[in-house]
């Protein structure tokens, strides 16, 4: 080569982008569609190279390009987007197994159930498609009903359920948890008769003749989920876990929650990923009033077999909706037999929440706390306060508060001088938007429920979440709901709490894996981390912002790798359950003897309820292994 080629190949190397000289062969390139990369030096880009699972190239589709090989799956976009895989900052991945393997009797628009007719057709529906499998097992088993939402304003009883089967037990789960009914078939299963006394803390509601008319509340109606949940024995709780991280993977979630857990169902959590792995990480936070020595010896920032143990989680207080939120004033027009002056209470002692949060800044562990009504998060913060003047704040704890629905501002303040995070609820004001306007906490304090404005505007990082099963896991009602806080009706819940979308994405990717401990390999689309990706159907920030629950998940990608395609299903919203994992769960609970567990739980937030529930009906399954 004449010397003058040579020196002018050599003045071009500087100018080659370095993939082109290491010619780095990709196992899949994305291309053709807007990438939201939640990296604020370059927000947008073009195209996205993957080798062994991470991202190696990020840039214009001409650069990325050049790993290129014959091998590289390329993956054309269409004009749609590519964004960082959803994290669902807090989540019950198991009890959701629970809702994906029962009839959806949810509301509109996550169900079709509007009144009792629609409910009884949707189980006959389900019971259709599932036949064999309920022919096999005797049991059906529902998920999710609302009596607010239905038209005639009240619960299914035994005689609108018989009207389904007389003969197979029928048993429907409230979507607050702190409900059930059954048909009469399911109350002779249970051995409730007229002759049955009321358990303490709980009612079984009844016929004029005394016979119990299938309605079962709080005390009442946990033992038989216990009951039930305890029988499907290890192989069904392990069916339940996999379908829960199913679920999430369908609505984009690459990462998700068990939010708050005991050793027992770690030990499942960890055996279903020995034996066959799960789809996405799932990280989890063990109960710290249960077993703060096994927490401390079992804390990891690193997930084996994608699951992981990563702090401890605290509950102080319970719902806003169902009214057992601790407040520091009166609720506005509380729904039902309350005192006057009615505020709510704690579900842990002052005692047992400083006592926490005192021994995670000492163990050097995370804490997550759920905290939804005033006094509860005045407590929380005054118990961080305390530990922090005797611990320091040396530590990189990144303790979080759950929900904070009723959070006032200068709680906020004092969140961002003390570094909690706050994961907020979001999806409240479209689910109970109204709920709130009108008796939870009345029309001025609902507009700052889940105050996602005021902590943006103070520079918090914050993550938002779904609380599933409360909620499905829909990343898209997330997303909605926190930009537009429209609630059922239509009424903007506190316009000026709305976000943009761009920020309301990062409380959906990347600042959930901050406040995780793991932004420095998932949450934006960078190199060097995992290749975690969502393709959203259109670019959220080019769409009309009424719009944005219209988007809909088209792939979700595992370090590279598809873990849900809808265009290879026939999918709706909500996808049910796949009917083996159904046969699994519920064929393993026919075969176990019935029995009944008399122990009760006093008044709680209702899916604490069933998660104490699931707990407890772990503890009986496992006790002999």
């Amino acid at each position: 080569m004449p010397r003058s080629s040579l020196a002018a190949v050599l003045a071009l190397l500087p100018c080659l982008p370095l993939p082109a000289l290491s010619q780095e062969i990709a196992d899949r390139i994305f291309f053709g569609g807007p990438v939201l990369t939640m990296d604020d030096t370059r927000p947008r880009t073009e195209a996205v190279a993957v080798l062994d699972g991470r991202i190696i190239a990020v840039g214009p589709e001409a650069e990325i390009m050049v790993h290129r090989g014959d091998s590289t799956e390329l993956t054309q976009l269409d004009g749609r987007a590519l964004i960082p895989g959803f994290f669902d900052a807090h989540a019950h991945v198991m009890m959701g197994g629970l809702q994906a393997l029962s009839a959806n009797l949810l509301a509109p628009p996550d169900g079709d159930v509007t009144d009792i007719d629609s409910l009884l057709q949707t189980l006959r529906d389900w019971v259709e498609t599932n036949r064999e499998v309920v022919e096999r097992v005797n049991l059906i088993i529902g998920f999710g009903y609302d009596n607010a939402m239905l038209a005639e304003q009240r619960h299914p009883t035994r005689h609108d359920l018989d009207k389904v089967s007389t003969e197979i037990p029928i048993y429907l789960i409230h979507q607050s948890g702190h409900l059930g009914a059954g048909n009469s078939k399911a109350l002779d299963v249970a051995g409730l008769t007229a002759d049955t006394p009321d358990p303490a803390g709980g009612v079984i509601r009844r016929d004029p003749d005394g016979t119990p008319n299938g309605v079962l509340e709080e005390t009442a109606h946990i033992p038989v989920v216990v009951s039930l949940l305890s029988r499907v024995g290890v192989d069904g709780f392990k069916e339940m876990t996999r379908a829960g991280a199913d679920l999430w993977a369908r609505f984009g979630f690459t990462s998700a929650e068990e939010g708050r857990s005991i050793p027992q169902t770690v030990e499942i959590l960890r055996e279903v990923a020995r034996e066959d792995g799960f789809a996405i990480d799932v990280v989890t936070y063990p109960d710290v009033l249960v077993d703060r020595d096994w927490i401390a010896a079992n804390v990891s920032p690193d997930y084996e077999n994608r699951v992981r143990v990563a702090g401890a989680k605290l509950t102080i207080d319970g719902s806003p909706q169902g009214f057992t939120a601790w407040r520091d004033r009166p609720y506005y027009d509380p729904v039902g037999d309350y005192p006057a002056g009615y505020v709510g209470y704690p579900a842990a002692t002052a005692e047992q929440v400083t006592g926490a949060i005192d021994w995670a800044y000492g163990s050097g562990v995370q804490i997550i706390t759920h905290s939804n009504g005033e006094a509860a998060s005045d407590l929380l913060i005054a118990a961080h306060r305390q530990a922090q003047d005797r611990h320091g704040t040396d530590g990189d704890l990144r303790p979080v508060l759950i929900h904070g629905q009723f959070l006032r501002e200068d709680q906020v303040d004092a969140m961002k001088t003390l570094g909690i995070t706050p994961s907020l609820f979001p999806m409240h004001t479209f689910y109970w938007g109204d709920w709130h306007r009108d008796h939870t906490v009345g029309p001025a304090l609902a507009d700052d429920i889940s105050p996602t404005g005021w902590v943006h505007r103070r520079g918090m990082r914050f993550s938002s979440h779904t609380d599933a099963p409360v909620a499905l896991p829909d990343s898209m009602r997330v997303l909605d709901a926190t930009v537009t806080r429209r609630s059922r009706t239509g009424d903007i819940i506190g316009p000026d709490q709305r976000i943009d979308v761009m920020t309301a994405l990062k409380a959906m990717t990347l600042w959930p894996a901050w406040h995780h401990h793991e932004d420095h390999h998932k949450g934006s689309i960078e190199v060097g981390k995992l290749a975690d990706l969502v393709i959203l159907s259109a670019d959220p920030t080019a769409v009309p912002t009424d719009d944005l629950d219209q988007l809909v998940v088209e792939q979700t990608i595992k370090e590279g790798v598809t873990i849900h395609d809808r265009a290879s299903q026939d999918e709706g919203r909500l996808q049910p359950g796949p009917q083996d994992g159904l046969g699994t769960l519920i064929r393993v609970a026919s075969a176990r003897t019935a029995g009944r567990h008399r122990h009760g739980h006093g008044p709680d937030h209702g899916l604490h309820m069933m998660l104490q529930s699931l707990n407890d009906a772990v503890l009986a399954a496992t006790a002999g292994n």
